[in-house]
């Protein structure tokens, strides 16, 4: 006879929140920051066969990587929301169900995505203002890539309901797994194989497939969390899904509408400003990734309190996470700058590439405090009831925060004009978000 293994407590009623934080954050970041760290590494690879071509395609082709991420992390977002809220609540045998629901939601909304890009994958390119080689490049690079978008969109939901348990340790092995299976065989199939860009798309499809293997073994094997698709079970619950996923969704696009739009306006100066923007969004995650990492480490924190009726720990979570934030984000800026110089040596940039490079360091770097301080605004909104905050906050940035912040920018400064000009707007917005929180948890705190 099989003991079904009993789930593990509300952990984050009890405790020092900042203690909470810190842990969820570190061992979420670790996993996330790894898997940044290997799409860094597939930069630095690619790089050393001297070929802008392919460096500016790894550019195009990340943005609908990227895309893909969000969706997965936006049903992800559902998942760690209701699985630590009915936790929270005492109510087990409902946290297991949706975490079966939300798998099943997250893989269907994947493959719909990843049809998507097959079929239109060439006009898509395009928009972006991919041409020539680089399109070409970008176009082998997602063709192989693709089946591994599912494989990490589940993956990304199991390790989301893990985290909903207070499981940080195993939902940071998913991802710490993906990415060193990654790094082992990248070089062997770029180099080793002469696969170029292709290698690179190869591994990383065979990591998320690792990936997807340890997050149903944690949530299945071990938790005893996730049971047999049942379309009953997934119509029953689908209204409380997309009361979160939809609007998380949306609110995870965001950014990479934002991307795709930076992207569309830096074609313009050519491949070697294409590549700046390539290395920048690469490192960006690889230094922020424990900025990333916030919404999903103190969502659940926030969850679980909210279900249980202590605001006050509540409020704490969000103070503690902004603290975190700007603390981080000082302490990285701060080392961005002193190694400003190796960061674009290390990708044999040339002397314009290495001047944006060497800007975002000096300049933008330390504006990713504000976007701490929204990523942290969100949890709480996703996790109140009031995901459709973190939409409205999200697309304020990527559009009003982003496009006249450019425009403006890029007629004043050129690319170094416009890197200022939106970072100047995703602060307004980070500190409005926040704002926006605090008033929230307290509106709520005095309904009862």
């Amino acid at each position: 006879m099989t003991v079904a293994a009993k789930a593990p407590p509300a952990r984050f009623l009890e405790g020092s929140i900042m203690r909470h934080v810190v842990v969820m954050t570190l061992t979420g970041a670790l996993g996330l920051m790894a898997v940044f760290l290997v799409d860094l590494a597939d930069l630095y690879f690619l790089s050393r066969l001297g070929n802008t071509d392919i460096t500016a395609a790894i550019g195009f082709a990340g943005t609908l990587s990227f895309a893909n991420l969000s969706l997965s992390i936006g049903t992800g977002i559902a998942a760690a929301a209701l699985v630590a809220r009915n936790m929270g609540s005492g109510n087990t045998a409902r946290a297991k169900e949706f975490a079966t629901s939300v798998f099943y939601f997250t893989l269907i909304v994947s493959a719909v995505y990843t049809l998507l890009i097959v079929m239109f994958l060439d006009p898509i390119l395009r928009t972006l203002g991919a041409e020539g080689a680089a399109l070409e490049q970008a176009k082998s690079f997602i063709r192989v890539l693709t089946p591994g978008f599912i494989c990490l969109a589940c993956a990304l939901s199991c390790s989301f309901s893990l985290r909903g348990l207070g499981d940080a340790r195993r939902a940071m092995f998913i991802t710490l797994a993906a990415a060193i299976t990654t790094l082992i065989l990248d070089p062997i199939f770029i180099f080793t194989f002469g696969w170029g860009i292709e290698g690179a798309a190869a591994a990383n499809a065979i990591a998320d497939a690792m990936a997807m293997a340890l997050g149903l073994h944690g949530l299945v094997i071990v938790h005893k969390f996730i049971g047999g698709f049942a379309l009953a079970s997934l119509k029953r619950d689908f209204s409380p899904i997309a009361a979160i996923a939809f609007p998380s969704i949306l609110t995870q696009l965001a950014t990479p509408f934002a991307n795709a739009y930076m992207t569309y306006v830096i074609a313009r100066f050519g491949n070697d400003v294409v590549t700046a923007s390539t290395i920048i969004g690469r490192l960006v995650p690889v230094a922020f990734g424990i900025i990333f990492s916030l919404s999903g480490s103190v969502g659940p924190i926030i969850g679980q309190n909210y279900g249980a009726k202590n605001f006050d720990r509540v409020s704490q979570a969000l103070r503690d996470g902004m603290k975190f934030a700007f603390i981080y984000t000082l302490v990285t800026s701060a080392i961005l700058f002193l190694f400003r110089q190796p960061i674009a040596d290390l990708f044999h940039a040339n002397e314009r590439t290495t001047a944006l490079v060497s800007f975002f360091a000096t300049y933008i770097a330390v504006s990713w405090a504000f976007v701490g301080m929204l990523f942290v605004a969100n949890a709480a909104f996703n996790n109140l009831g009031k995901p459709a905050y973190s939409t409205y906050f999200n697309w304020g940035r990527a559009t009003l925060g982003t496009i006249p912040f450019a425009l403006v920018g890029v007629a004043w400064g050129g690319a170094e004009g416009m890197m200022a000009a939106t970072a100047i707007g995703s602060m307004l917005f980070g500190l409005a978000s926040a704002i926006t929180a605090f008033w929230l948890v307290k509106k709520l705190n005095a309904s009862g």
